[in-house]
């Protein structure tokens, strides 16, 4: 992602050029719960927010967050609502993205968070106007000179996630650099112009400095019908993405896999790779919750 300034976005590019990027499924992607799961994830194929994939055995690992959004509040010990540039609100200008992200947009509730995105001129603090405001959290700062609130360095990824059915919408499940510079970023999802096929990214540095990235996709899906749990498996020497409990994309390359404190984001952007029609004037991406394992 970028910061200030409109730095270059790898999600730009992706958004750009899905054709050109390297497609890498490690199951047949049907749309169907077929496919393995590898010993060290439980759970069963086609499970929903209610259940958990959590990793195995459990004395090997310990749950280090664990947000299950009760109560009417977002825990502002674990999160916050902005990009760590946050100024009265934010967005990624890099993806050309059409939202200013607000805390307004974001609330708790029946037990979900949900970020909201609507057709409504805002102003931003750099002084562009978006013609969407839109909803996000990050375990990341408050603002450019802060801390952040939470950084993790390998682990167990997991959200239960309802995406929103309205086009035009990015909802996106991520991990970036405390450093505030990517890549690398790992995408554990994202949907780009579609609703049922979600992708899954990592984006990495080559030797040369050039950026790279890989892909996998999962779908045909109807993921705006209800909950599915989006989960990544992330150690030292391999990336493994989850569906449902399913893995669908396995990286291996250890230059490809991020080695840095990292944060959690979940967001939902608006246009990109394109607009929404204008019979849309609002969408809504629901949470269950979130959680994080690390190894002891």
């Amino acid at each position: 992602m970028n910061g200030p300034g409109g730095r270059r976005s790898l999600r730009q590019a992706a958004a750009l050029a899905l054709s050109s990027v390297l497609l890498l499924t490690a199951a047949a992607c049907t749309g169907t719960a077929e496919g393995t799961r590898p010993a060290g994830i439980t759970g069963e194929a086609g499970i929903t927010g209610e259940a958990s994939t959590g990793p195995t055995p459990p004395d090997e690992w310990r749950l280090v967050l664990n947000d299950e959004f009760d109560g009417t509040e977002l825990d502002d010990r674990t999160w916050t609502t902005c990009y760590d540039w946050n100024k009265d609100g934010c967005t990624n200008s890099g993806n050309d993205e059409l939202q200013w992200y607000l805390p307004e947009q974001v609330s708790v509730g029946d037990g979900e968070l949900t970020l909201t995105a609507e057709r409504r001129e805002t102003r931003g603090s750099d002084d562009d106007s978006y013609p969407w405001t839109s909803g996000m959290v990050s375990t990341g700062r408050d603002d450019w000179y802060a801390e952040p609130r939470r950084t993790f360095t390998y682990g167990y990824f997991e959200a239960a996630i309802r995406i929103p059915p309205e086009e035009g919408m990015f909802p996106a499940f991520w991990l970036m650099p405390a450093s505030r510079f990517t890549p690398p970023e790992i995408d554990v999802m994202e949907f780009l112009d579609t609703t049922r096929q979600v992708s899954m990214y990592v984006h990495w540095r080559d030797a040369d400095g050039d950026e790279e990235r890989q892909r996998g996709t999962y779908g045909p899906v109807d993921f705006p019908a209800e909950f599915h749990v989006f989960g990544l498996l992330w150690e030292a020497d391999e990336l493994v993405w989850y569906v449902d409990g399913v893995e669908r994309l396995r990286v291996t390359d250890t230059e490809r896999i991020p080695d840095v404190p990292m944060e959690i984001l979940l967001n939902l952007a608006v246009g990109v790779p394109k607009a929404p029609p204008e019979s849309v004037d609002t969408a809504r991406m629901h949470v269950d919750w979130v959680r994080v394992w690390e190894q002891r």
